[in-house]
């Protein structure tokens, strides 16, 4: 049980740190926002108070560390993902990683975002609130597959 959390951590750490990579990238080269983990942090804060869903994030009440809890919560959930990756997979996966079941994890993930986070912060169901949904639907995707090659590529680098 202990190795197989280690390399939880180990996947989760990693695809996460491949996954903000991506986004700084985007950011640099096309404009495109940073993830504001902050308001994901004020989430986070709000969920353990007992309260999942705002009509918005912004103006519910602030927590004076939500920042730091944004990127703690959003690397747990990174292991999260790794460990639903390794309890899908055997052991024999990550001795020999292959491409498609982190693929499959990180798309299938998406739909944490759309359907539990995004409402959760008042943006609505795959983000129906906004008024660029379609490119949030499309950043979400590219970003979770992006997630998954991460998961696929610390794997081939801890084995």
């Amino acid at each position: 049980m202990a190795e197989f959390l280690y390399h939880a951590i180990l996947l989760g750490i990693g695809a996460t740190l491949i996954f903000d990579l991506w986004g700084l990238f985007l950011n640099r080269a096309f404009g495109v926002p940073l993830s504001n983990w902050g308001m994901v942090g004020r989430w986070f804060c709000h969920l353990f108070q007992g309260r999942a869903f705002h009509d918005d994030i912004s103006l519910a009440d602030p927590f004076s560390h939500e920042r730091v809890a944004g990127w703690v919560g959003h690397y747990l959930v990174g292991i999260l993902f790794a460990v639903l990756l390794l309890a899908m997979t055997s052991a024999q996966w990550l001795a020999n990683p292959t491409l498609l079941p982190p693929l499959a994890v990180g798309l299938a993930t998406v739909g944490l975002g759309w359907f539990v986070l995004q409402p959760g912060m008042g943006a609505g169901i795959a983000a129906s609130k906004r008024p660029n949904a379609g490119q949030i639907r499309f950043l979400n995707i590219l970003g979770h597959l992006v997630f998954g090659l991460g998961l696929y590529g610390t794997a081939l680098a801890i084995r």
